[in-house]
């Protein structure tokens, strides 16, 4: 009779096990990033920053609706590349994820942002900053850092103003980020009255700039500015040296990175190297961002390269407007997220506008000294 008891109470246990495991919400959310190819150490970034911010959600417990969410992350490979960025967009939504965070590349995220706005789902780009992006009228996309509109004036501002360029040359990868922030710096150029005195392009896998460089030695230029990623500015500013190019060289967030200088094979003068990357605290939020890149190297043992952070934040904010609307739905909670203002993250305070874009964004210029980052100054 004893052992018939246990069974029975042994088998309601089960059941009642298995009904609040039934309970819990499953939450999928994609990322999006290119992990393999050139630039697979900014897409392994950006992949980690998620991540963190998956592992800790479902660490705290977050309640959804009053049904406690698992969390989990899709994470997909696009290369860089807008063919592939397709496929996986839609490999994602075939998966009925709730939410999808990325891509890094505008050039992936533009074309992939028609896949999630017929999908009814919501994208967060944590490093897309092509103007383009959000210009296309739909609800579903956001991102939490600056245009190049912003990033690419204010850094041919800053090159006639701060540096005193006197003849700027402009080089990009012919890339939607690169070509599209190129623009606007000579456009910032232009506007500060400074003069270009070339302007060239490459592509985003080449690795021989002969041509292009000894073209635009011959106009002297006293400031270069690439718009395109770091694995290819590597390679051009150990050109620049072979050919006796002493400028001093400019790009946005796309060369903004720790390994700049490893892919510049130490070719790089103390201070020749300006950039921008497309966010930044100041202030007390500082600490936040310091304590965030000191947790991220305890957790993975590597440093932060750009955009972890900022993918950090994209997943906390999504899952904010999933709790406040008390649903995971994306058409449930694509309203809540469109209207987030003030959500407090660790790269600062993050709001968006109606088109999606984040309002107040700011800006962080900075140099290269001993083979290492350093601040010059935040601007918005």
């Amino acid at each position: 009779m004893q052992i018939k008891l246990n069974i029975v109470v042994g088998a309601v246990a089960a059941l009642l096990s298995g009904a609040a495991m039934s309970q819990d919400l499953v939450v999928k959310i994609g990322h999006v990033g290119p992990t393999s190819g050139a630039i697979a150490h900014l897409g392994k970034d950006n992949e980690l920053g998620a991540r963190l911010a998956i592992e800790e959600l479902n660490a705290k417990g977050v309640t959804i609706g009053g049904k406690k969410a698992k969390f989990e992350l899709l994470a997909e490979d696009d290369a860089g590349d807008p063919k592939q960025g397709t496929a996986a967009a839609q490999k994602l939504v075939d998966s009925k994820v709730n939410g999808v965070i990325g891509h890094l590349n505008s050039g992936t995220s533009i074309p992939a942002s028609k896949v999630y706005s017929d999908a009814g789902i919501p994208q967060i780009s944590p490093s897309a900053t092509n103007p383009k992006f959000t210009r296309n009228g739909y609800k579903t996309t956001f991102r939490v850092v600056a245009d190049d509109v912003h990033l690419g004036g204010t850094l041919g501002k800053y090159s006639v103003t701060t540096l005193k360029g006197k003849s700027i040359a402009v080089i990009d990868d012919r890339t939607a980020y690169g070509q599209g922030v190129a623009d606007e710096f000579e456009k910032g150029v232009k506007a500060a009255g400074g003069k270009v005195v070339g302007r060239e392009f490459t592509n985003d896998k080449a690795t021989d700039f002969t041509a292009i460089l000894t073209s635009l030695k011959g106009k002297k230029p006293d400031v270069v500015f690439f718009g395109g990623m770091d694995a290819v500015a590597g390679p051009m500013l150990r050109q620049m040296k072979q050919l006796g190019i002493e400028a001093k060289f400019m790009g946005g967030d796309g060369i903004c990175s720790g390994e700049l200088p490893k892919l510049a094979a130490g070719t790089m003068a103390d201070g020749q190297v300006v950039c921008a990357e497309a966010g930044g605290v100041e202030g007390e939020a500082k600490k936040s961002m310091d304590d965030f890149k000191a947790k991220f190297k305890s957790k993975f043992n590597v440093d932060v390269q750009i955009y972890a952070p900022y993918v950090y934040d994209a997943v906390n904010v999504m899952v904010a407007a999933m709790v406040k609307a008390n649903s995971a739905e994306p058409a449930k909670y694509l309203p809540v997220l469109a209207k987030t203002a003030g959500y407090k993250g660790v790269t600062g305070t993050i709001a968006f506008d109606d088109k999606g874009d984040i309002k107040n964004g700011a800006l962080t210029l900075y140099t290269y000294k001993g083979g290492n980052r350093e601040q010059i100054a935040v601007v918005r």
